[in-house]
């Protein structure tokens, strides 16, 4: 009888065994958690956007003209301020004041002109004029230079100036240069110049005077 009984402990014990072992299998494998992946990139503040440079203009003597870019700061009034351009009939329009003449005004003088038309809606408005871009006074410069084209008048310049910024080409004729003023013809010798002769004929150039290197 011990041995029977024994017997029939083994054969349950081994379906026991059978049984877990079947089950385990049943079930589906457990898939390994990934690795963690590269942190995500944060996203960067997007910059503010430059703020253009005003032109090198003397506020107190340069004199606005038509297609000049101007920025106009109210202090403390963010929708009144920013840049306008100066029409064809040397107007500008701004927010409450309303249209203003600006050709012929420094922009010293123009300040204080829409201050004084913001007065009527502001208390004791505080404006700065100044010039963003000069569009109304150029010079241009052509022929055998290494930069051509329009070129804008906004300080003082004399020719010899000009043809250092443009460059001289390789076969340029120096001493046959030309500057063409209206009707005019002015005649620059730039062999001379840089050797300090003639240096009378080194005149500041105006507003739509060409230079002509043959």
């Amino acid at each position: 009888m011990i041995p029977m009984f024994r017997s029939r402990n083994l054969t349950a014990v081994l379906a026991a065994l059978l049984c877990f072992w079947v089950a385990a299998a049943a079930q589906p494998p457990v898939a390994p958690a990934p690795p963690p992946g590269p942190e995500a990139p944060r996203q960067q503040a997007p910059a503010e956007a430059p703020i253009d440079a005003p032109a090198p203009v003397d506020p107190k003597t340069y004199k606005i003209g038509v297609e000049d870019v101007l920025n106009i700061r109210v202090w403390r009034e963010a929708e009144l301020s920013g840049n306008v351009v100066v029409r064809p009939d040397g107007r500008i329009t701004l927010p409450l004041a309303g249209e203003i003449e600006a050709v012929g005004l420094t922009p010293e003088m123009l300040g204080v002109k829409i201050a004084e038309a913001l007065s009527k809606f502001l208390t004791r408005p505080e404006v700065i004029v100044s010039v963003a871009s000069v569009r109304s006074k150029r010079y241009y410069i052509s022929g055998n230079v290494l930069r051509s084209g329009p070129v804008p008048l906004v300080t003082p310049t004399t020719i010899l100036q000009a043809l250092s910024s443009a460059g001289l080409g390789q076969w340029a004729k120096k001493n046959k240069i030309v500057i063409m003023r209206g009707t005019e013809r002015i005649k620059f010798n730039y062999n001379e110049v840089i050797k300090g002769k003639k240096l009378e004929q080194n005149i500041f150039l105006q507003d739509g005077d060409h230079i002509f290197v043959p």
